[in-house]
């Protein structure tokens, strides 16, 4: 290996030896694993952007750029099942807690990749052209890996019968909104793995708020979901005073300060232990009859106000598990910080649907061998993605 994960040169090829056998057999063809354990070998050791070029150039055959070109972006093999034997493979090392979903945006310069449009980004606080993907993660205190991607497909992708054609959009493929596109991959995770059902965590703007309640609902899914302060929510719990009022949610969990209770949870950056005082009221939506949802509140500072809040149809668990739960999706964010940039997870260049489906099901794959390398051999990663 090369000096991308140089502290673990020997946990990182015998991690992806491992790999390969148990989620390449899908792959009916022998040169078809052989390029699939070929492009896994560069997303991994290739140095800068994860193009085809790059790969060939650093497995030293310019004339692998073509090979691996047709073997991503128009070949037959199936990366849904591919997929499923990572997810199986995945549950079985990392002991899941949780299900979460996070959005991935990819900035384009150009039109022409598929799904690519003009959007306002929140975290960039502007427009910005660009992709926007869904990933499902199993998530642990210990390590997350992502198991399945949607990418979403803006009403012009799905409208005009040229672009679909140019893209091979699949004729099956349906326009879903973000907010759908994102809990249908949920639900197919969910699906696929019913016999060992995780919660889900998310977040959920207020606009999206009504909707993806009823789709998680409707779904079957148990769900931890991140609201905003402001999000107004009405009082379902007789403690509360003014009960059957709506309220924000920050208001909400004022009046029930005098709840609150100590929590302790695994900080995933090295923090060690941390401790939050926590709260929880049940609430309904407005113009949403039916079971009351739970509002969790985190104090990290009693002189100030809640300063995170959920929403969960989780009633059963205890407010320890379900701050533990949603705590999960910072574990996500520190390994796609930290791992999913360095095996080229958002380096696609490509322009064809199942291209990108197919670039992201290896990246996934190199991803775990990452993570899970790192974890036998006790190493951890900096902020920049090298191996510490």
């Amino acid at each position: 290996m090369t000096t991308t994960f140089a502290s673990l040169e020997t946990t990182v090829p015998q991690q992806a030896a491992v790999l390969c056998d148990r989620v390449f057999p899908s792959l009916s063809r022998r040169d078809q694993r052989g390029k699939a354990e070929q492009y896994l070998h560069g997303l991994l050791s290739a140095p800068g952007r994860k193009s085809m070029r790059n790969i060939a150039g650093h497995l030293g055959s310019t004339a692998a750029e073509q090979s691996l070109h047709h073997f991503i972006s128009a070949s037959t093999w199936d990366y849904a099942q591919v997929r499923a034997a990572l997810a199986d493979y995945v549950e079985e090392e990392v002991r899941p807690q949780a299900w979460v979903l996070r959005p991935m945006v990819i900035p384009k310069a150009g039109q022409h990749s598929v799904g690519v449009e003009r959007r306002f980004v929140p975290e960039f606080g502007q427009a910005v052209n660009c992709q926007q993907a869904y990933g499902v993660w199993a998530a642990s205190d210990a390590v997350s890996c992502p198991i399945d991607w949607r990418l979403h497909l803006p009403d012009r992708w799905m409208a005009d019968p040229e672009l679909r054609r140019r893209a091979k959009i699949p004729a099956d493929a349906r326009w879903l909104s973000p907010v759908e596109c994102a809990i249908d991959a949920a639900a197919a995770t969910a699906s696929r793995d019913a016999a060992r059902p995780h919660p889900v965590v998310l977040d959920l703007a207020d606009a999206e708020l009504g909707v993806g309640t009823r789709l998680l609902d409707e779904s079957g899914l148990t769900f931890t979901a991140g609201i905003g302060a402001t999000t107004r929510l009405i009082a379902a719990d007789l403690a509360v005073p003014r009960h059957g009022t709506e309220f924000t949610a920050a208001h909400l969990l004022q009046l029930a300060r005098t709840r609150w209770r100590p929590v302790e949870w695994q900080d995933p950056s090295g923090g060690g232990s941390r401790t939050s005082m926590v709260a929880a009221v049940r609430v309904r939506l407005a113009g949403r009859p039916g079971t009351p949802l739970l509002l969790l509140g985190e104090w990290t500072d009693l002189r100030a106000g809640s300063q995170r809040f959920w929403l969960s149809n989780w009633h059963e668990a205890t407010w320890g598990q379900l701050l533990r739960t949603a705590k999960l999706a910072q574990r996500v964010e520190l390994d796609f910080a930290e791992v999913s940039g360095r095996v080229g997870l958002m380096d696609f260049e490509g322009r064809c649907y199942e291209g990108w489906h197919r670039h992201a099901t290896l990246a996934s794959v190199a991803h775990a061998v990452a993570v899970l390398a790192a974890r036998r051999s006790g190493a951890g990663y900096d902020r920049r993605g090298r191996a510490a």
